[in-house]
């Protein structure tokens, strides 16, 4: 730690996980270049935001184009990186593209002036207008979907960006760049910054700088406001999650078994909204449990570009690994039950999928966010008592609720507090759907209108 309470960052590097190989590394940005950053972006805002919305939507459709052109690239670089495999980093390429045009086709008609009532003489009006330089913080676990739903509506309502990713994906990171360069953003308007987190601290004081935004963990996210709220900058927090899905009832307990699984095993669970706890019915839950197992034990390590998806990838880095089964060891040591899993690889970031039972609800293991490749399982007998376990909870990001009475799910989706929840569907998701999170899980919301 050094004196502003900030972790000394590491070298930025791309580090294969699946053999935990350094392929490269990249050197800081200097505080010269960082001034010089500032300085281009704060310029280029003179220019940018008076664009109109048709002129900036048009650069934006190239972007969100050659993106698509370059879907298979990108990926790649992923693969690399964090390890994700390759059909959900085309997935998260693609859907990227979608998130850039949805704003380029409706960002002018999201940002046109209302007229209020008033009891004034005249009329009074509430405007929508860019601020200037932000900075934004990204996190590794979605490389390309993190930066597209910070940069979208931002750069289309004539903000400028500076962007700092996590110190692992550099090659994405230098990849969006170039695309954004390659598409015709203009110099200045989005610039990447391989910063410390010292220079972070002294960005956001920066009066060239109006803004915020991190997605990241809670620690990160302490600090990132702290020297946001000392500086009276806007900021906007994605934090962490520990999501509940809850299953009151199901005609196909296997069905429903397998949804929640693979659901949870996306990205190798490394999804801020992943399902990280499952709350099932006991009539059901022993079923349901032994339905997990046997998913669990039929998966094996495999390497990203996988077609198979019994095949698991491994996380994005060793040190992300062990955390996991640190985490995992004391879930056990707490009165925790393993009943499938729990296995850390001798090389690379692999830790086998994993199935936790019986996690003691006044543990420090039930409170806990399990990144990767965990499921823990409660079960409960009433509606009520689903809430309850659902409510307590440090977060409140995402949620779903299972029912085959729609109503049902309905009455128990609205009592759940969480910045996001989905009834008969494993979330929600789209450009449309605003995103965002409270307590724990942060503050602001992004996509949508």
């Amino acid at each position: 730690m050094n004196e502003r309470g900030l972790r000394r960052t590491q070298q930025y590097r791309t580090q294969n996980p699946v053999n935990d190989e350094v392929v490269a590394t990249y050197d800081f940005t200097t505080d010269a270049d960082i001034n010089i950053a500032l300085d281009d972006s704060a310029q280029a805002y003179k220019s940018w935001s008076k664009l109109s919305f048709e002129d900036r939507a048009e650069v934006m459709r190239k972007v969100a184009d050659l993106m698509l052109e370059r879907r298979v690239e990108l990926a790649q670089i992923a693969g690399q990186e964090m390890g994700k495999r390759m059909g959900e980093a085309v997935g998260e390429v693609k859907y990227c593209a979608s998130i850039i045009k949805y704003y380029a086709d409706n960002g002018a008609q999201f940002a046109a002036d209302e007229e209020i009532p008033t009891n004034s003489d005249g009329k009074a009006i509430i405007r929508r207008l860019p601020l200037g330089t932000l900075l934004g913080v990204m996190p590794w676990n979605f490389p390309y979907y993190q930066v597209a739903r910070f940069i979208a509506p931002n750069l289309m309502l004539g903000n400028t960006v500076l962007l700092k990713h996590a110190e692992i994906c550099a090659g994405s990171a230098l990849a969006i760049q170039k695309l954004l360069d390659d598409a015709g953003v203009p110099k200045g308007v989005y610039i990447n910054i391989f910063a410390t987190h010292d220079q972070v601290a002294d960005i956001i004081a920066d009066d060239r700088v109006h803004g915020v935004s991190l997605t990241g963990s809670e620690r990160a996210g302490e600090i990132i406001a702290a020297h946001a709220g000392k500086n009276l900058k806007k900021s906007v927090l994605e934090l962490g999650g520990n999501d509940p899905y809850i299953i009151l009832d199901t005609e196909n307990v296997a069905e429903a078994a397998s949804t929640a699984w693979w659901t949870r095993m996306s990205n190798t669970g490394q999804s801020c909204t992943s399902n990280k706890r499952l709350i099932v019915h006991e009539d059901i839950y022993d079923e349901f449990v032994e339905e997990l197992v046997k998913l669990a034990q039929q998966m094996s390590p495999g390497n990203p570009d996988e077609r198979d998806s019994a095949k698991y990838c491994p996380l994005s880095s060793r040190d992300a690994a062990e955390r996991l089964a640190k985490q995992v060891e004391k879930a056990s040591s707490n009165g925790a039950t393993v009943r499938a899993g729990g296995v850390l690889a001798d090389v690379g970031a692999y830790y086998s999928p994993t199935v936790l039972t019986d996690i003691p609800m006044d543990s420090e293991s039930f409170h806990e966010e399990f990144f990767g490749p965990v499921t823990s399982v409660y079960k409960f007998s009433t509606d009520e008592e689903a809430v309850a376990i659902a409510n307590d909870s440090l977060f409140g990001l995402g949620g779903s609720v299972f029912s085959t009475d729609t109503k049902r799910a309905q009455d128990v989706a609205l009592q759940i507090e969480t910045g996001m929840i989905a009834v008969n569907a494993p979330g929600t998701a789209g450009a449309e759907m605003p995103f965002g999170g409270i307590q724990r899980s942060g503050y602001g919301r992004e996509l949508g209108p």
